[in-house]
C-alpha cells in the first residue's frame, strides 16, 4: 500500500485526512444529539430545521471564502485554523444548554469542515507521487465514511445517557486538538512554498516526502507550471484562456451529478424500504444505519486502493452504470410496495402519533414533510462524501432513540402483509448496491478529478467555488424532493435518478479526462491544449 509513496508522506496525508474524519462524525452526529436537545431545550420543528442547517450555513460561507484563504495562507495553515475552529465550536456548546449558543457552535463546525475539506483535499494532492495521488487523497474519502459510522455508533451508544449530547460533540475536541499540533510539525506544501518564492525551503521538503537526496527535478517542473499559472485571477475561471472556462464546466457538471443522481435523498427512505423487508423499527433503524455506513466504508476501501492502476474515469463509469441499473431495480420494485408515509414532527405529543394508524394513509402535510426533511438531510450537504448516509442514521436513530426513550418521532409506516418477500429483500440490496456504486464511483473520484484539473496557482480557489455549488444545489433538491416525490411518487424519483445517472456516465466518457500516472503538471497542460 503504502510502496512508492514514503512513509512521511503517507503520514502526513493520513495527519491531513483526520479532517475527513472529523467532518464525517460531525455529520452523522446531529441525528442522535438533535433528539436529546430538542427535548431538553423544547426545540420546536422549525428550531431543530435551524440547529442542522446553522451548520450548512457556516460551511456554505467557508467554501465561499475558503478558497482565497488557502491560496493565500497556505493548505497546512488553513487545515490548523480548521481544526483549531473545530475545537472552539465544540467547547462553546459544552457548557451551556441554550439554542443560541448552540447554533454559534454549529457554525463555527460547519465553517470548520468545510475550509478543512477543500484544504485536506488540495494539500494532499499536492504532497502525493503522482503514481500514488488517488490513493492519497481517497484516503480522505475514506476517513469521512469511517467518520460517519463512528457518529452512528456514539449516537447508539449515548442514546439513553443522561447528557449524552454532551459527549457526542465533546469526543471530537481531543481529536482535532491533536491535528492542529500534527500538523503543525508537517511540512507545507512544495507547491505552495514555490508559489509563495520559497524555493529553497520547497526543495528541502521535497526530499523529506521523496525521500531522495535530489528533488531538482521535480521542482523545475513545479516551477515551471507555476510560473505560467502565477497570472491567473478568480475572473480567468470564467473566461476561455487556456481553457479554464471548459475546465470549470466539467468541474461544475460532476458536482451537478453527484448531487442529482439523487444520492442523498433516496437514502432518506432507507430505513422505510428496510421497514418494508419486515424488520422492526428497532432492529430496522439500527441496521439502516449502521449498515449502509458499513457497506459505504466496505465499498470506498477497493476504489481507493486500485484507483491509480485503474484511474478515476473507469471508476466512475462503473459506479454510474451500476447506479443506473440498481436505481431501475428499486423503482421497479417500489412501484409493487405500497410506501405510505406518516409523519409526526417531535412537538406534537405522542398521543397524536398513536391516533394515527399505520392502516390509513394519513394525509401529510408537505410543510411538514419538508420541515422534517430539512432537518433530517441539511448535515449532509457537507460535503461530497457525507452526503451518503447520515439520513439514514438520521431517520434511523430519530426511531430508535425515541423507542428507546419512550417517546415517539417520525414513524414511517409499511402497508405489509401483502408484500412478496422476493421484493422485499431485492428492495433492500437494491439500496445497498446503489450506496456501494455511489461510493466507488461518483463519491471518492469527484473530489479527486477536481483536485486534477485545475491550475495550481487557482487550485483551491476553483475547488471552494466548485464546493459551493455543491451545496446550493443540494440545498435545492433536498428542498424540491418532497413535493416532486408527493407529485410523481417514488418509482418516477427513482427513473429521474436512473436517467440522471446514464447522463453522468456519456458525461464522464466524453469529457473527463483520464489522470492516472500523469503529474498535475502534465494534466494542466494536456487541458489548457484540448
Amino acid at each position: 500500500l503504502i510502496s512508492g509513496c514514503g512513509t512521511f508522506t503517507f503520514l502526513s496525508s493520513a495527519v491531513a485526512a483526520v479532517s475527513g474524519l472529523l467532518m464525517g462524525y460531525e455529520l452523522g452526529l446531529i441525528s442522535g444529539a438533535l433528539l436529546q436537545m430538542s427535548s431538553i431545550l423544547a426545540l420546536s420543528c422549525k428550531e431543530q430545521e435551524i440547529v442542522v442547517g446553522s451548520l450548512l450555513f457556516g460551511a456554505l460561507f467557508a467554501s465561499l471564502t475558503g478558497g482565497f484563504l488557502i491560496d493565500q495562507f497556505g493548505r497546512r495553515l488553513a487545515i490548523i485554523i480548521a481544526s483549531s475552529l473545530l475545537v472552539l465550536g465544540s467547547l462553546i456548546l459544552l457548557p451551556y444548554e441554550s439554542y443560541g449558543i448552540l447554533i454559534v457552535g454549529r457554525i463555527a463546525i460547519g465553517i470548520s469542515i468545510s475550509l478543512s475539506s477543500i484544504a485536506t483535499c488540495v494539500y494532499i494532492a499536492e504532497i502525493a507521487p503522482q503514481h500514488r495521488r488517488g490513493l492519497l487523497v481517497s484516503l480522505n474519502e475514506l476517513m469521512i465514511v469511517i467518520g460517519i459510522l463512528f457518529a452512528y455508533i456514539s449516537n447508539y451508544a449515548f442514546a439513553s445517557v443522561s447528557h449524552g449530547w454532551k459527549y457526542m460533540f465533546g469526543l471530537v475536541i481531543p481529536l482535532g486538538a491533536l491535528q492542529a499540533i500534527a500538523m503543525y510539525f508537517l511540512p507545507p506544501s512544495p507547491r505552495f512554498l514555490v508559489m509563495k518564492n520559497n524555493d529553497e525551503a520547497a526543495r528541502k521538503v521535497l526530499e523529506r516526502l521523496r525521500e531522495t537526496s535530489d528533488a531538482t527535478k521535480e521542482l523545475t517542473v513545479i516551477k515551471s507550471s507555476l510560473k505560467e499559472e502565477h497570472q491567473y485571477s478568480f475572473l480567468d475561471l470564467f473566461r476561455s484562456k487556456n481553457n479554464m472556462r471548459a475546465r470549470m464546466l466539467v468541474g461544475l457538471t460532476l458536482v451537478f451529478f453527484v448531487q442529482t443522481t439523487g444520492q442523498p435523498n433516496i437514502l432518506f427512505y432507507a430505513s422505510t424500504v428496510l421497514k418494508s423487508v419486515g424488520f422492526q423499527s428497532n432492529e430496522a433503524a439500527s441496521l439502516a444505519s449502521t449498515g449502509v455506513g458499513v457497506v459505504k466504508v466496505v465499498s470506498t476501501v477497493p476504489a481507493m486502493v486500485f484507483v491509480d492502476q485503474v484511474g478515476s474515469k473507469t471508476f466512475l463509469c462503473i459506479g454510474s452504470s451500476v447506479m443506473a441499473v440498481s436505481l431501475v431495480t428499486m423503482g421497479l420494485v417500489n412501484r409493487n410496495i405500497h410506501v405510505n408515509f406518516t409523519n409526526v414532527c417531535r412537538s406534537q405529543s405522542p398521543e397524536d402519533f398513536f391516533l394515527q394508524r399505520p392502516g390509513n394513509l394519513t394525509g401529510v402535510t408537505n410543510e411538514s414533510l419538508k420541515g422534517l426533511f430539512a432537518s433530517m438531510a441539511s448535515p449532509e450537504r457537507l460535503s461530497f462524501d457525507a452526503q451518503r448516509s447520515p439520513d439514514v442514521a438520521r431517520r434511523g436513530e430519530l426511531n430508535r432513540t425515541a423507542l428507546a426513550r419512550g417517546k415517539s418521532t417520525t414513524g414511517s409506516h409499511m402497508e405489509s402483509g401483502e408484500v412478496p418477500v422476493v421484493l422485499k429483500w431485492l428492495s433492500l440490496a437494491s439500496l445497498l448496491v446503489y450506496v456501494a456504486a455511489f461510493s466507488i464511483g461518483l463519491g471518492p473520484m469527484s473530489w479527486l478529478v477536481l483536485s486534477e484539473i485545475f491550475p495550481g496557482g487557482i487550485r483551491g480557489r476553483a475547488m471552494a467555488l466548485t464546493s459551493s455549488m455543491n451545496w446550493g444545489i443540494n440545498l435545492l433538491i433536498s428542498l424540491t424532493f418532497l413535493t416532486v416525490t408527493e407529485l410523481i411518487g417514488l418509482t418516477w424519483v427513482c427513473f429521474i435518478y436512473t436517467i440522471m445517472s446514464l447522463a453522468s456516465l456519456a458525461f464522464v466518457i466524453v469529457f473527463i479526462p483520464e489522470t492516472k500516472g500523469c503529474s498535475l503538471e502534465q494534466i494542466s497542460m494536456e487541458l489548457a491544449k484540448q
